[in-house]
C-alpha cells in the first residue's frame, strides 16, 4: 500500500509531516500524531518498513547503502563505531547478517573505544573495543570499522562454520585481498576465539557464493577432501556445468542447493539436466541441502566421505 493512502485512512493530520521520502525515528512519528499501533500496522500493511530497531521508512524508498546510514545517523551517538556483521552489512555484504536479520531488525553491533561508556538501550548490542585509528573509517557521517577490521573480527568467533561464511562473504566485496587478511591475524594474539581466526582465515575464499557452499566447503576440507570452489566443466570447448565444489583430480563435485535458487520445478530440471551431462563426462557428484549440512541431523560428513570414495575408484585412484 502506498504509505500517503495509508496514512490518510489511519491519522488524516499525520501525513503532511512526515518525511516520506528518508527514514525517521519512531520518536519522530509520534510527535507528529502516529501511535505505536499506527507504526505497526503501516508496518503490517506494506506501506512501511524497518530497517532497523526504532528507524522507519516508506517502503518505496529502495534500499541502498546512502539509506542504511542515514537510518543509522538517527540513532547513533557520535563517538561509536558500527562492527562485526553490521560493518559488514554497510560495507555491502548482506550475507553476514544472521538468518532472517533482514527480515526483522535485531540489536545493532556498535562499540565504543576504549575509556568511553557502553551504550546501553534496546537499540545495541556492543560494548568497548580496542580500535586502532587505521581501524576506522567514516561513510556518510557514520563510524565503521573498515572491511579488513570487520573481517578480522567476525573470523574471532566461537563457530568456524559461522567464521568461515563471513569471511568469504567480506573478500568477494574485493576491497582487500587473502594475503592482507593473513597478514593481521598476529595482532589479535591472546585475544577470545583468535583460534578460530587463524584456522578458518587461510581457507578463506572469495569465490564461495553463499554461507552453505563456505560450510560444505569447511566441512570437505575438515573430512581432507580437497576442493575448491566454482569449477567449470566442460566438454572440449562445450560449457557443460559450474560446479559449487569440486577435487578435478578425483572427478569429484560437491553442491549445495540452497532453498532460493533450487526449489521451483524449471530450477531443479536445469539441475539434474546438467549433472546428469556432468555425469556422463566422468564426474561423480554429490548433492546438499540445508538439513545436511546443518543443524543436528546433518550427515555432511558421511555423503561427502562416500561420494568422494566413489569419485577416487570410478577414476582407478587409491
Amino acid at each position: 500500500m502506498d504509505l500517503t493512502r495509508a496514512l490518510m485512512l489511519s491519522r488524516p493530520d499525520a501525513g503532511p509531516d512526515l518525511p516520506l521520502g528518508q527514514p525517521f525515528t519512531h520518536q519522530f512519528a509520534r510527535a507528529n500524531g502516529l501511535t505505536p499501533n499506527d507504526l505497526t500496522d503501516l508496518v503490517a500493511s506494506g506501506a512501511l518498513r524497518r530497517p532497523i530497531r526504532g528507524v522507519y521508512v516508506a517502503a518505496t524508498v529502495p534500499d541502498s547503502t546512502s539509506l542504511r546510514l542515514a537510518c543509522l545517523r538517527l540513532v547513533l551517538p557520535p563517538d561509536s563505531v558500527v562492527c562485526d556483521r553490521h560493518a559488514g552489512w554497510l560495507h555491502g555484504a548482506e550475507m553476514v547478517l544472521a538468518p532472517g536479520e533482514h527480515l526483522q531488525a535485531m540489536p545493532l553491533t556498535i562499540f565504543r573505544t576504549r575509556g568511553q561508556d557502553r551504550l546501553r538501550n534496546g537499540l545495541v548490542d556492543g560494548g568497548e573495543r580496542t580500535l586502532l585509528r587505521s581501524d576506522v573509517m567514516e561513510i556518510e557521517g557514520v563510524k565503521v570499522t573498515t572491511p579488513l577490521r570487520t573481517a578480522l573480527d567476525l573470523g574471532r568467533v566461537r563457530w568456524p562454520e559461522r567464521a568461515i561464511a563471513a569471511l568469504d562473504a567480506m573478500l568477494r566485496l574485493e576491497l582487500f585481498d587473502h594475503d592482507e587478511l593473513l597478514g593481521h591475524v598476529h595482532r589479535f594474539s591472546g585475544a577470545r576465539w583468535v583460534r578460530t581466526l587463524r584456522a578458518v582465515a587461510p581457507l578463506a575464499d572469495a569465490r564461495s557464493e553463499s554461507p552453505g557452499e563456505s560450510v560444505l566447503r569447511l566441512k570437505m576440507v575438515e573430512r581432507r577432501i580437497p576442493v575448491e570452489p566454482q569449477v567449470e566443466v566442460r566438454d572440449g570447448s562445450r560449457f557443460v556445468a559450474r560446479l559449487d565444489l569440486a577435487d578435478r583430480e578425483s572427478m569429484f563435485g560437491g553442491e549445495y542447493d540452497g532453498e532460493e535458487w533450487h526449489t521451483t520445478p524449471e530450477q531443479r530440471a536445469h539441475d539434474r539436466s546438467r549433472r546428469t551431462d556432468a555425469d556422463e563426462l566422468g564426474w561423480t557428484i554429490a548433492v546438499f541441502r540445508k538439513e545436511n549440512v546443518f543443524g543436528p541431523r546433518a550427515d555432511v560428513d558421511r555423503i561427502a566421505t562416500e561420494a568422494y570414495r566413489r569419485a577416487r575408484t570410478r577414476r582407478g585412484l587409491p
